[in-house]
């Protein structure tokens, strides 16, 4: 057996391996979905008082419909307040918040605007700002460019309110412009597929989620309890995940919960902001490594060791994989089982194709066999692109870290 048959074994055997783990995912979660759609959420006796936070940087173009959106929550108007964090922006979006706030001046609608020296330093700072004004006991965190649904919050806080367990309570998210081209089909795609039927499916094997950037609610206590977020996270969403874990709650996934968001609608977009959830997630891992050899923080481990095998083995079998097949139709290595590889690569691609389709049919409106054209492209397009982001990801972390550059918001334009 050759060095190239060796690197090519290890290269399958580890591609599989995650394929498969994603399968087991991707069942357990349609059987969540399932379950979930005939499971009734307990109605709320009470109202907990909940601050909402909305961090905002040059978000002219769609602040104002957010805040609009949350203000027709279907919650007790007096149980809960809007806190939007203007931070640092340069557009137009101050004068747009004073005049919705003179005309909603009956409602507990706070805006705070901060500027170069106060702001201006990421998400988790922004988050920490909001904070210090914030009175509720439980916090929700909304991107600006969401509209959530009216019983958005109220399915969030009945599951928190029955249930002590539990840290944080998330929702889902879905893309409001689909339709505006063929990249916003592949991320719509992408979000049902592998973030929120891989969620369910965690939740439903492990109890386990992670915290996406919005549509979600936390205690009070436990933002106290860690001394707010990590300014160093860009990927504060992870990062804070991983602190609820350590203190002993639970994250759960509740799929009634949903807003809707604004997707990248260029590549170029897309890519800037795909490289900084890759290097985000990058500085998590690394800095709660340690807890892998924890055995108080087991819960942690599973997502440690997830997102390592995503970004480092995936990434890495995928690349030696393809060079070895390519390297080997050209004369340059030899290999004996360049015909096994193949055959396995193609059905890797038939399942992840069939597995995709799956999931969709849970979301109403898209049962429909154009995807399956659609999943067809994305395999030979966009998953090709996500290695190409990962690579460049792991780069501008090393980059960061080598050079010791001051972390920056990354802010995804809008359309």
């Amino acid at each position: 057996m050759t060095t190239a048959d060796i690197v090519m074994l290890f290269s399958v055997f580890s591609i599989w391996s995650l394929l498969l783990v994603n399968v087991v995912l991707i069942i357990a979660g349609y059987l969540y979905y399932i379950k979930n759609e005939k499971t009734e959420i307990p109605p709320l006796t009470e109202y907990p008082f909940v601050s909402i936070m909305v961090p905002a940087h040059n978000e002219g173009k769609v602040i104002i419909q957010t805040v609009r959106s949350l203000l027709a929550l279907d919650y007790p108007k007096d149980r809960y307040e809007i806190i939007v964090i203007n931070d640092n922006s340069s557009d137009n979006s101050k004068q747009l918040l004073e005049k919705l706030q003179q005309q909603f001046s009956d409602r507990q609608l706070i805006c705070i605007h901060t500027d170069a020296t106060t702001g201006g330093k990421g998400k988790s700072n922004a988050l920490n700002i909001g904070f210090e004004r914030s009175k509720g006991e439980i916090i929700a965190i909304y991107d600006a460019d969401n509209t959530p649904e009216k019983n958005a919050l109220r399915y969030l806080v009945a599951e928190m309110m029955h249930d002590s367990s539990l840290g944080a309570v998330i929702g889902k998210f879905r893309t409001r412009n689909r339709d505006a081209n063929l990249l916003t089909r592949f991320i719509n795609i992408e979000t049902l597929s592998f973030q929120w039927m891989a969620q369910a499916g965690r939740w439903n094997l492990f109890k386990l989620c992670t915290i996406p950037g919005t549509n979600f609610i936390l205690r009070r206590t436990i933002i106290e309890a860690i001394g707010g977020w990590d300014v160093n996270a860009i990927a504060e969403d992870t990062e804070i995940s991983f602190q609820i874990y350590r203190l002993g709650y639970r994250i759960k996934f509740q799929p009634k919960s949903v807003t809707w968001e604004q997707e990248p609608q260029t590549l170029k977009v897309w890519f800037k902001q795909r490289t900084r959830w890759v290097k985000g997630n990058i500085y998590v891992i690394v800095k709660n490594i340690p807890l892998l050899f924890n055995r108080s923080s087991r819960k942690v481990r599973f997502d440690i060791l997830y997102f390592l095998s995503i970004y480092l083995l995936l990434l890495s079998s995928l690349l030696l994989s393809d060079s070895i097949l390519i390297m080997n139709a050209l004369g340059y290595v030899e290999t004996t089982i360049a015909s096994f590889s193949s055959f396995l690569w193609l059905l890797a691609i038939v399942l992840f194709i069939v597995g995709t389709f799956i999931t969709l049919i849970t979301e109403k409106g898209e049962m429909r066999l154009s995807n399956l054209w659609i999943i067809m492209l994305m395999y030979i397009t966009y998953c090709q692109l996500w290695m190409l982001v990962a690579a460049y990801g792991l780069y501008q972390y090393a980059k960061d870290v080598i050079f010791k550059r001051e972390i920056k918001w990354y802010k995804t334009e809008r359309f």
